[in-house]
């Protein structure tokens, strides 16, 4: 994009996890290091851990990657919460999800993790019922 035959930069993109996010992942890493001082090189605990870290990394350069919610398929919870105006769902291994919202300044585009679900959990959140 050009204004007045300039290119215009790009905004840098932030990712930060938040809330209990932020301590689920702490957590996970946490255990993800005991197990491998304990010599487990291969976990479910692991898998789940790379899948966070790989979005995190392609949230760093696409904010796009995951599925929008519609707005007034947006739990409360986030709403309240967060302000969310928008919420997106990136798909984990192990059939976990991964949500985030985006927020944008002049300056900066920020990516918020809000949560991260096993499939459950999410079908709870989300209102999904069980067939």
């Amino acid at each position: 994009m050009r204004i007045l035959g300039k290119p215009v930069p790009k905004k840098p993109i932030k990712v930060k996890i938040v809330g209990e996010a932020d301590e689920a992942y702490s957590e996970l890493k946490r255990v993800v290091k005991e197990e491998i001082a304990k010599g487990i090189t291969s976990s479910e605990n692991q898998t789940l851990l790379r899948g966070i870290e790989n979005a995190i990394k392609i949230l760093k350069e696409n904010i796009h990657i995951g599925r929008q919610w519609e707005k007034d398929q947006i739990p409360k919870k986030y709403i309240e919460k967060y302000d969310v105006r928008n919420l997106w769902r990136i798909e984990l291994p192990l059939r976990w999800r991964l949500i985030y919202t985006m927020r944008s300044s002049e300056i900066e585009i920020i990516n918020l993790i809000l949560d991260f679900y096993n499939h459950k959990e999410y079908d709870k959140t989300f209102g999904y019922k069980k067939k």
